[in-house]
């Protein structure tokens, strides 16, 4: 009796060892199997970018060279102009230094005499340093609106009075 006892107990144990897979296996199975697929994907969508930077990197290279090409023709026709104008160039670079002396000196004279006139201007209002709107008159000023939508005269001092709506 207990050597039944026992066979029936052994194999009732033994049942729930085979029994079939629990849901947290299945469940890793599936994630793990997901995860190899995103993987594969992954690694293809790398060979492709890749790939793409590659061919970009051969075109790149290949348009430098083309613009060194151009740049180096450049550089030997600029260098034989040069050559042929040093002739000239050292004949009328006194003439330039000149010439611009010339030009300095009138713009001189010219900055001095506007200078003068901004001085000599009588004028009872002073302008205001934002250049800010013109909007109409008040007791006989102009009134300006500033940028954020104050309006305000400037008084015999100089000064801004705001007006109020």
């Amino acid at each position: 009796m207990k050597k039944l006892i026992l066979l029936c107990l052994s194999i009732a144990l033994s049942m729930g060892a085979f029994a079939q897979e629990t849901t947290v296996k299945k469940t890793t199975k599936k994630v793990k199997a997901k995860t190899e697929k995103a993987a594969e994907k992954t690694e293809a969508a790398v060979e492709k970018a890749e790939a793409a930077v590659e061919k970009a990197a051969k075109k790149t290279k290949e348009k430098s060279k083309e613009v060194a090409d151009k740049t180096k023709k450049e550089v030997k026709k600029v260098k034989e102009n040069s050559a042929s104008e040093k002739g000239e160039t050292k004949s009328t670079a006194g003439k330039t230094k000149a010439a611009a002396n010339k030009a300095d000196a009138k713009i001189k004279d010219e900055s001095k005499k506007n200078v003068k006139k901004v001085k000599e201007t009588p004028s009872n209002e002073k302008a205001p340093k934002v250049a800010d709107k013109v909007t109409g008159e008040y007791n006989g000023k102009k009134v300006y609106t500033g940028p954020r939508g104050g309006r305000y005269y400037i008084n015999s001092n100089g000064n801004k009075t705001y007006i109020q709506d």
